[in-house]
């Protein structure tokens, strides 16, 4: 896995061993930042369940201004802290070793872009979402980022959320990438 954009183009990043962790393919995330290139710049970023911290380096790479990342493992902050390090990104991120529940209340400031790619099996994606609704942490035009491999289960959940809007559907084989905003 690498940075595929930005001032940290080409690095390659450390990851974690094992199952417990699912990176981003990166032609997922060449097509995500895509998407929402026009996006990023100057913004804050949330990366709820962060793994090797990927998806909030490669956003910084590219320009936004702060990125968040959350997550509840002590060898994934590790793994992150060293990919910080390598990508020379220290002074635009903010690491919080906590579960997302804590991390969410943690936050105090309004964000444009939130990734929310917990572990498939768990099943919390949706929760997550209604917290960061609840908490208002999700500025006016923000959008947040679901990846999922149920589609359909996560959007029959997101039909409890009321003041929340499917932006976009994408899909590559196995991931889908639910785009959502606020209901106007």
């Amino acid at each position: 896995m690498r940075i595929i954009s930005g001032k940290a183009k080409g690095t390659k990043l450390y990851t974690l061993d094992g199952t417990n962790t699912r990176p981003t393919l990166d032609r997922v995330k060449e097509s995500l930042f895509n998407i929402i290139q026009h996006e990023l710049v100057d913004s804050i970023i949330l990366d709820l369940f962060a793994g090797s911290g990927a998806l909030g380096i490669e956003s910084v790479s590219r320009g936004a201004k702060k990125a968040i990342l959350c997550d509840n493992s002590y060898d994934a902050i590790n793994i992150i802290k060293s990919n910080i390090r390598k990508c020379h990104v220290e002074t635009n991120i903010e690491l919080i070793y906590n579960d997302y529940k804590k991390c969410l209340s943690k936050i105090k400031e309004k964000v444009d872009i939130i990734f929310v790619d917990p572990p498939y099996k768990m099943n919390i994606a949706v929760e997550a979402i209604k917290l960061i609704i609840d908490k208002d942490i999700l500025n006016n035009n923000g959008i947040i980022i679901l990846e999922t491999d149920d589609e359909i289960r996560e959007i029959n959940q997101l039909k409890t959320i009321n003041n929340i809007n499917i932006r976009d559907l994408r899909k590559y084989g196995r991931v889908k990438l639910i785009f959502l905003n606020r209901k106007e």
